[in-house]
């Protein structure tokens, strides 16, 4: 059955790349492995569904012919494919007990079409990994730079990430020959075919030490604990997923993964966030909103402004002070006044006598 990589990833059809890599980092994020209630399965789903759609070329392809590959190669039938796709097996899934990807299929049609087509070789990547980092409200609108500690794998910092022992020699790797890829042979329902795929002895570099790193052991990275500087942006939201591109755990040969890190902030007394403004409950007293009067607001910053309460407020009005608000690029949002007119629930004598005369005036 086709795959529908829009609904998997949930965006329209036209979503923008913007939009799938919210909803990738997203789904990836809540169905990731190495999560309490991670599912692998979802997990490579959704991987599968963005890896095709943010490459302009396979989503045009995937627009044009869905997730089962082209009709039957421009309407023809040929043997051992049936028109409408490929033979309605899954390119990322399981059929027959056997186990298909773009990997296979491209070796598969490169045999048959003198090479035309590819594998293309997956780079090296270490894990992603997740952390989490409170911030007070303050730092969460002006942004901050805070320094984290993780433990992680790292590249060693004795060979620097070859795996070599300093000064030894350098060899050719002798199950590559020094290529750094080797071939291997798969099976499909068309026969035997070969396929080529990184050296595991090299990881790909062609090379190997001929004395291994006494520190990682000739693992090019080993667990350390390591400090980062994170920079917190203004304006971060409670909740918010931030990344850190190749602040993950290294891999020898390749690149290392991502760090993500949760953004958890602390509520404020005063100051609710609406977006790129500061919302605050004003209370004043009944005679203030009939008279006016002069409130002195402190900001976020610290600084103190004055803000003029008209008379004849009403309960439940807003008034704006701008640009003291969310800092945006050279712009700022501004603070929101939800006035709260408090009623007297206790009236002096004197005071009864004064809003006699008043009702008596009309009022």
């Amino acid at each position: 059955m086709a795959k529908d990589y829009y609904e998997t990833l949930g965006v329209q059809k036209g979503a923008s790349k913007d939009e799938l890599k919210k909803a990738y980092h997203k789904l990836a994020h809540k169905y990731h492995p190495d999560k309490n209630k991670g599912d692998d399965s979802k997990f490579k789903e959704v991987n599968q569904a963005y890896q095709t759609l943010s490459d302009d070329q396979k989503r045009a392809q995937y627009d044009r012919f869905g997730s089962e590959g082209p009709q039957g190669f421009g309407g023809g039938q040929h043997q051992g494919y049936q028109q409408g796709g490929f033979g309605g097996f899954d390119f990322t899934g399981q059929n027959g007990g056997m186990e298909f990807d773009m990997g296979d299929l491209g070796d598969i049609f490169g045999d048959f079409f003198g090479g035309g087509m590819r594998q293309k070789q997956n780079a090296r990547r270490g894990r992603d990994i997740q952390t989490e980092i409170t911030l007070s409200f303050e730092e969460s609108i002006f942004g901050v730079t805070r320094k984290i500690f993780l433990n992680k794998q790292s590249v060693c910092d004795i060979c620097k990430g070859t795996g070599g022992k300093p000064g030894s020699k350098i060899n050719i790797c002798k199950t590559c020959n020094g290529q750094g890829k080797v071939q291997e042979i798969k099976r499909s329902i068309l026969g035997n075919f070969s396929s080529i795929k990184t050296c595991e002895t090299c990881h790909g570099t062609g090379k190997v030490p001929s004395e291994k790193c006494d520190k990682c052991r000739g693992a090019g990275v080993y667990k350390k604990d390591e400090e980062i500087n994170v920079s917190i942006p203004s304006g971060v939201n409670n909740a918010e997923m931030l990344r850190m591109n190749g602040a993950g755990e290294a891999v020898q040969g390749g690149s290392s993964g991502d760090l993500y890190i949760k953004v958890h902030v602390k509520p404020h007394a005063i100051f609710k966030r609406d977006g790129l403004n500061l919302t605050m409950d004003l209370p004043i007293k009944l005679t203030d909103a009939l008279t006016g009067m002069t409130y002195n607001l402190k900001t976020l910053e610290g600084n103190i402004i004055e803000v003029k309460i008209p008379e004849g407020i009403n309960n439940g009005e807003l008034l704006r002070v701008k640009g003291k608000g969310v800092p945006q690029g050279h712009s700022r949002g501004d603070i929101i006044l939800h006035i709260i007119v408090k009623m007297p629930t206790k009236l002096s004598r004197n005071a009864r006598e004064i809003i006699d005369k008043l009702k008596a005036e009309g009022l």
